[in-house]
């Protein structure tokens, strides 16, 4: 009898892909949504007659609110419920992607995607640890290479699904497309989330919400991404810009002196004596500033520079995500089975490889040297990334993982933001200073202007390797622990023998995965590459 109450209260993780299932989708909503929204801002600007300038805050009010209320929320899941938190967020987004579809004018839209943003935050602080929680412990590296897949997946279809729905529909349509992904999304966590899981790999840190950290740190991480921004084009030497730096440091030291004293803070600021979580969080924040590159030279190259199509640089672009989800799969596998650090340097030394080769472009570059250097990159993506997200998470306690998450996501969007500032004040500063000042728009038919612009690349890259090297030796000195474990009795099993046959299956299936991804990414890439690069040929030789 007793053997069968040990049953009762063991976690059972047999329906781990199912609880996983609503996370993932979560994750490939959100960022399906973050994709698209580029393609369609310059429709969203004819059609609310605002300028291109103006536009942009419907993403920048979205990296505000996000980089804001993230920590916040996560805080708040580890005292509610991380998949409460989870399935409200989902909520605020379907209720705020509805009314950007139908916003009357331009500040109704920035007040819809605001309400998106929250809930998007809601959902953001929440998803590691629900991706963590849905998997035994031992299996820490294959829940965020999943995640990770579902990222890429997202990422590769964002821009597609955009420019199919922009060509026969109004933006709106692309809205209105997540609210029903998102609903269907809120069911699937309300119904497939395992909360008899949750029970026992969640441990609610008391009711107190650290209202003074939240305060303090909100207002500090929304003026540093303002001024990283620089939307408003302010002078360095200001004395806005000045003020604002000022600020910021008097509000994060304010919120350090806090948390330190604060009896049930939101950040506990001790974990930062932990080696490895420092150092992981120091190599993530250069990885993803070295990583932000992509994100931005690339498609201005393709289509300013080589004047393709946004629907042709589109398909190129897609091969840096599908690297991405290949690399994170197997990493986040190969972690589990033997330790994350070795895989983590591999993919820092990949991205250092891949950020040099980008820097050998020219303006005459064949298209598949470009189309190589992005898988390459997405490899690299892949292959740091899920093995330091491991790292991450895995020196935190259990009662810490929906902060831990919520600060690592905090840290990956800091770093991108930080990363496209500083390439775009080196890419325009060069420019201008070989006296080609001019809209994007005007590269192609401007001369010279493409050999500038390369100039800017070039040292864009090269800083974007020095970043990448930096990775390298802050993973280097990480100190690697092995992954935390929570006790199952073995009563809990009705012999020694299903135990041993349970880890012999688990360790003979990894080998077998990676075959497969392997023998199916590679000969998808190269025949991607090969196809695109006669495509182009074909389209060069019809031009001439």
């Amino acid at each position: 009898m007793q053997n069968t109450l040990v049953n009762l209260e063991a976690p059972d993780y047999s329906k781990k892909w199912r609880s996983f299932f609503p996370v993932g989708l979560s994750l490939f909503t959100t960022v399906l949504s973050m994709t698209m929204v580029f393609v369609a801002l310059s429709a969203i600007a004819d059609d609310f007659e605002v300028t291109l300038k103006a536009v942009s805050w419907v993403v920048i009010i979205e990296s505000l609110v996000l980089s804001a209320l993230i920590m916040p929320m996560g805080r708040v899941g580890d005292i509610f419920g991380w998949k409460p938190i989870h399935v409200i967020g989902l909520g605020l987004f379907a209720l705020g992607a509805f009314s950007t579809a139908f916003a009357p004018s331009f500040m109704a839209l920035i007040g819809a995607r605001l309400i998106m943003s929250v809930g998007n935050s809601m959902i953001q602080s929440t998803q590691t640890a629900l991706a963590i929680a849905s998997f035994p412990p031992e299996e820490q590296g294959k829940a965020i290479g999943s995640q990770s897949t579902a990222v890429a997946i997202g990422g590769c279809c964002g821009p597609l699904v955009a420019g199919f729905t922009l060509q026969v529909l109004p933006w709106e349509a692309m809205f209105l497309l997540l609210v029903p992904l998102s609903l269907i999304t809120m069911v699937a966590a309300v119904v497939f989330i395992d909360n008899s899981v949750l029970k026992h790999r969640q441990t609610r840190t008391g009711r107190t919400f650290d209202w003074g950290g939240a305060l303090l740190s909100a207002p500090a991480v929304i003026i540093l991404i303002t001024i990283i921004n620089n939307p408003f084009n302010l002078s360095f030497f200001s004395v806005y810009f000045i003020g604002g730096l000022a600020a910021v440091a008097l509000l994060l030291g304010s919120f350090c002196f806090w948390e330190l004293r604060s009896s049930s803070p939101m950040l506990e600021l001790r974990i930062f004596r932990n080696r490895t979580f420092a150092t992981a969080v120091g190599a993530r924040a250069l990885g993803f500033m070295a990583a932000t590159n992509i994100q931005l030279l690339p498609p201005i190259l393709l289509i300013s520079v080589k004047g393709l199509s946004a629907g042709s640089a589109g398909l190129i672009l897609v091969l840096n995500f599908l690297g991405m989800a290949i690399a994170s799969t197997t990493a986040g596998r190969l972690s589990d089975r033997f330790r994350p650090k070795p895989f983590a340097l591999f993919g820092f030394a990949l991205l250092v490889i891949s950020t040099l080769w980008m820097s050998f472009a020219t303006t005459e570059i064949p298209i598949s040297f470009l189309m190589a250097a992005l898988v390459v990159h997405g490899l690299a993506l892949g292959f740091w990334n899920v093995p330091n997200q491991a790292l991450l998470m895995g020196s935190l306690p259990q009662s810490s993982l929906g902060i831990g998450g919520a600060f690592s996501n905090l840290t990956r969007n800091v770093g991108n933001v930080t990363g496209q500032a500083i390439v775009t004040v080196i890419v325009v500063s060069i420019m201008t200073a070989e006296g080609f000042d001019i809209p994007l728009s005007e590269i192609a038919d401007t001369k010279g202007s493409g050999d500038a612009f390369m100039n800017g690349w070039k040292i864009a890259f090269w800083l974007a390797a020095a970043l990448s090297a930096g990775g390298l030796v802050t993973t280097l000195i990480t100190k690697s622990t092995s992954q935390k474990k929570i006790p199952v009795p073995e009563s809990s099993f009705s012999t020694q023998q299903s135990i041993d046959e349970t880890k012999q299956s688990a360790d003979l299936s990894v080998p077998k995965v990676q075959t497969r991804t392997i023998l199916v990414g590679v000969p998808l890439i190269l025949t991607l590459i090969l196809a695109l690069d006669w495509f182009w040929m074909k389209k060069n030789d019809s031009d001439e």
